[in-house]
Formats: structure tokens, C-alpha cells, sequence
């Protein structure tokens, strides 16, 4: 149900004008199911980045621990059947990217969608209009970003879906 519910909102958030960003993000409309995930990750990436460009924000840098932090999360609750944040802060602490800081400060989104719904243009767009997923998204403090696409659902059932897990973070 959430994955439709889900779906709902990001289909009236492209119907609300988010299209145009996404015409410019090679892949926004790529289905994980069978697109290469790695274009699903550049879609992704591109498109929270013409988020935060439209607003003046510098782009987010994708680092390779937090990626692995990020994807291992989704692959987690698609394999489980579980959504949820848990312990972000261990997972990301465990991906080795916040030894050596002196300061530092994290984010995580999550998301399904099945069909249409998978695709990045729709996960970011029901991001987008959700106020504390748009905070991660547009957060000044946030430099770095890990993604994390995982074909599949954390619910049974469902078919012809993709998870993603969005880590951000900055340190010091």
C-alpha cells in the first residue's frame, strides 16, 4: 500500500511541474527493473542536483562509502521486507566515512515505488514534496551524497519495483 500511496503523490508532483528538471537528466524516466542501475544512480544524482541548483545550492558529490552505506541499506530492506530508517548513523559510521572527523552531520531518504513509480524522476519528485525529505535534499550543510538502488520491494507481493536509500553528509 505505501508503494502505491507513494506512487500517487509522486504522479501529482510531476503533474505539478517537476518534468522540466527531469527532461535534462538523461535516465529520469529509466526503469530499474531494466535500466543499468548505475544510469538509475546518475538520474538520481542529476535530479537532486537540478533541485538544488534551481535554489542557488552547490551540487552533491557522490562518495563511495556512503554509497556503500546507502546501498547496502536498500538491498537490506528489499531482502528482509522491512522499511524503515533504523540506525542510519551506525551504518554510515560502519562505512568507514565519518572516521577522522572532528565534526560532521548526516541525512538519510527512503523510498519504493513499483512500476512507473520506480523510476527517479518519480522518486524525487515525491521526495520533493515531502517537507522532510525536501530538507535532506536542499540542506546547505549536506555535501555528499551516497546512493543506493536496490531492485525490488521491502513488501511481498510486490512486483516490478526498486528501492532507493539517499545518505548525505558533511564532515570535517
Amino acid at each position: 500500500m505505501r508503494g502505491l500511496i507513494a506512487g500517487m503523490l509522486a504522479a501529482a508532483a510531476v503533474a505539478l511541474g517537476a518534468a522540466p528538471a527531469a527532461a535534462a537528466c538523461r535516465g529520469a524516466a529509466a526503469h530499474p527493473a531494466s535500466a543499468r542501475l548505475s544510469t538509475v544512480d546518475r538520474a538520481t544524482l542529476c535530479l537532486l542536483n537540478a533541485q538544488r541548483r534551481t535554489r542557488g545550492l552547490a551540487p552533491l558529490k557522490e562518495n563511495g562509502e556512503l554509497d556503500k552505506a546507502s546501498v547496502g541499506h536498500s538491498r537490506d530492506m528489499v531482502r528482509r521486507k522491512y522499511f524503515e530508517h533504523g540506525d542510519f548513523a551506525a551504518r554510515i559510521k560502519a562505512s568507514g566515512y565519518l572516521s577522522g572527523a572532528t565534526s560532521w552531520g548526516i541525512g538519510e531518504n527512503i523510498a519504493w515505488g513499483g512500476g512507473s513509480y520506480s523510476t527517479p524522476r518519480s522518486i524525487v519528485s515525491m521526495w520533493m514534496h515531502s517537507p522532510g525529505h525536501k530538507a535532506n535534499i536542499l540542506s546547505r550543510r549536506f555535501k555528499e551524497i551516497g546512493i543506493g538502488i536496490s531492485r525490488g520491494a521491502p513488501e511481498s507481493g510486490q512486483h516490478d519495483a526498486a528501492t532507493y536509500t539517499t545518505d548525505f553528509g558533511f564532515r570535517h
